[in-house]
């Protein structure tokens, strides 16, 4: 998981059910977030390439084509009062917990998916 902003890794892709699955788990912080006043973004990443064998041009164009599509897990980004990215909620890959990733953590919080006031409760207290 790569977090936007706080983090370097390289995401791993999720399959269409995962990642509908943490959209809607995210949609809930998205609202009581919005409830409060406070901005915030979902973001989905996708990586979508299309190749074939060949290089010449003329034979390109009638050859097939082939594709690839990779889905990264979404995230939630808060956007703080200077319109920054203050603070990123994405979805662990297995645990279903919400991570938090703050500016001034390397490492995110970790909140049980039953919790998402929480994870409310945790960005209101940055944000103030």
């Amino acid at each position: 998981m790569r977090p936007m902003g706080n983090s370097r890794t390289t995401p791993i892709p999720v399959d269409d059910t995962t990642a509908e699955s943490q959209d809607r788990a995210l949609a809930v912080i998205q609202r009581l977030l919005t409830e409060r006043g406070i901005r915030v973004r979902r973001h989905h990443t996708i990586s979508l390439g299309l190749f074939t064998n060949r290089t010449d041009e003329a034979t390109w164009l009638n050859r097939p084509l082939r594709s690839w599509l990779h889905r990264y897990p979404p995230e939630l980004a808060v956007v703080g009062p200077q319109g920054r990215f203050d603070v990123t909620v994405a979805m662990g890959p297995r645990s279903g917990s919400y991570l938090v990733s703050l500016p001034s953590d390397p490492e995110p919080q970790i909140v049980k998916s039953e919790c998402p006031e929480k994870v409310v409760d945790l960005i209101v207290e940055i944000m103030s």
